[in-house]
Parts: C-alpha cells; sequence; structure tokens
C-alpha cells in the first residue's frame, strides 16, 4: 500500500489502496473535492495526476467515476483510461456497483414514530430529490415535479445510544443511487439528521433542529446539547467505508474496505 501525501498545507493524507494500468482505488479524506473548478484548490483529480508524474508509477490520466461530496471521506475508484471509465461508468448507471457508508445520526422522535429504529433490519427510502445549483442544496420535492430525480437508499441501524444530550446511532447505508447530497437529505428527511451535518440541519447556535428544508413535519432533535455542539466540531460523521466492483479490464469482482478518520464516527463504530 502506497502513502500518498496529499499537500503540504493540508493536514489529511489519502491513501492509495490499489494501482494498476486500468484503474487507482483510494480513501479520500474528508475536505478534499473530488474535482474543483478554483485553480489553486487541490483536489482529487490534481493530486493524482501530480502522483503519477511524481512517483513515475504506472502512466495514465485520471478519469472521474463517482463522487463524494468535499466533507465526506472514503472509498473512491478512478479511471486511468476512457476504456475503464466507460465500463466503470455503466457500472455506476446500472447499479452493479455497491457502495456502504457509515453515518452517526442523531435519532429524532419522527424516526421513531414512523418505526425506522429496529436493530439491523433494512429500511428502504425512495424520495424524489431537486438540487438547487446555485446554493449548492438540494431537498426532498413530490414526484410530480419535473425538476425532480428519483433517490433511493437502504440503510439498517447497526448501534444505539441513549445519552443525557438525546439518542444516535450508527446506520450502515447502501446507495442505489447517486444524487446530489443524497444520504443527508433522505437521511434528514427520515427524521435521522447525520451528525455534525451543518447544511442539512441548523448550525450548533440554534436551540432546535427544525428541519424545515426538507420538510419532515415536527421531528425535531434537541441541538442544545453539548455533545452534539462539541462533536460537530469534527466535521461530517460519514464514511464510504466499501466499494465493490467489477475490474474493468478483468471482470473480476474487487472489494475495498476502510477505516474512517473521522474521530467522532470511530469511536461510536467502537463501542
Amino acid at each position: 500500500m502506497n502513502k500518498l501525501n496529499i499537500s503540504k498545507g493540508l493536514s489529511n493524507t489519502s491513501m492509495i489502496l490499489y494501482e494498476d494500468q486500468e484503474i487507482v482505488v483510494c480513501h479520500k479524506p474528508a475536505g478534499v473535492p473530488v474535482q474543483s473548478a478554483a485553480v489553486r484548490e487541490k483536489d482529487m483529480v490534481s493530486i493524482l495526476r501530480n502522483h503519477i508524474v511524481s512517483e513515475h508509477t504506472v502512466p495514465g490520466d485520471i478519469y472521474v467515476v463517482h463522487r463524494l461530496d468535499q466533507p465526506v471521506e472514503g472509498v473512491l475508484v478512478f479511471a486511468k483510461t476512457k476504456r475503464a471509465a466507460a465500463d466503470l461508468g455503466r457500472q455506476v448507471s446500472d447499479g452493479s456497483m455497491k457502495k456502504i457508508y457509515h453515518a452517526i445520526v442523531v435519532v429524532s422522535p419522527c424516526a421513531k414514530r414512523i418505526g425506522m429504529e429496529d436493530m439491523n433490519e433494512w429500511y428502504t427510502l425512495v424520495d424524489y430529490l431537486v438540487k438547487d445549483g446555485r446554493k449548492n442544496h438540494s431537498f426532498v420535492s413530490d414526484a410530480n415535479n419535473k425538476a425532480a430525480k428519483r433517490a433511493e437508499l437502504r440503510f439498517r441501524i447497526l448501534k444505539r445510544w441513549t445519552m443525557e444530550e438525546g439518542e444516535y446511532a450508527l446506520a450502515e447505508i447502501e446507495l442505489k443511487t447517486g444524487r446530489h447530497h443524497q444520504i443527508r437529505v433522505q437521511m434528514a428527511h427520515a427524521g435521522l439528521p447525520l451528525l455534525g451535518d451543518r447544511k442539512y440541519v441548523p448550525s450548533e447556535n440554534e436551540t432546535n433542529y427544525s428541519f424545515s428544508e426538507v420538510s419532515i413535519g415536527d421531528g425535531n432533535v434537541d441541538g442544545s446539547s453539548g455533545f452534539v455542539r462539541n462533536q460537530a466540531r469534527t466535521g461530517l460523521a460519514l464514511c464510504a467505508v466499501s466499494l465493490t466492483f467489477r475490474h474493468p479490464a478483468t471482470g473480476k469482482t474487487m472489494r475495498f474496505e476502510v477505516e474512517p478518520q473521522n474521530e467522532v464516527l470511530r469511536e461510536f463504530s467502537q463501542k
């Protein structure tokens, strides 16, 4: 396994999990975009291209196959040839590429009322999401909205904790589609907002999580707790922990797993 230093000035490092003539698989750190339009901002594409040049590794360009939001860490596969990019793109489109995430969620009263709290039982969420590119924001809409795209995921609760500040859980999430901010929006809409999410949950200075932007009615969670305020500073508690796909050249099934770097997510996973 080759350690890849991202850049001076960035506190995280990315690990190359696998590399050959067709693909490169990485553990993307939180805070680093997959691909940025900003010239001076380091992103995974430029980092990997520099790695290929500086380390004299197996040649090739870098093609984006799928993405993780900038605050999300986890496993990503990049193609190094157009042929590999096309094949992996088909796997993303037909759903054969399997993406598993772990997240720490706040268990709201709304989630309890609709029964999505039983341990190890898989639940499926289907919503229709609209992306607002100007605000870099997505929201749940009606299926008849022409701008809305169908979003599907399934999840199960692996562990739960009841603390003085509230109830929290470790959720395992499998994406069936790949929409903008999909996990964050759908889980919040279901009453299970992600810990540390400042876009789809009000800021730590507010007294309640109202979820007005994702319309889950009165499924509020007390946001005044010291636990939530303090832990939210460590970042979004979401990690793409597992990725499974077929190698574009050999057809061999490949599976990669990582341990979260997020301190809170790692701590909850070990309890």
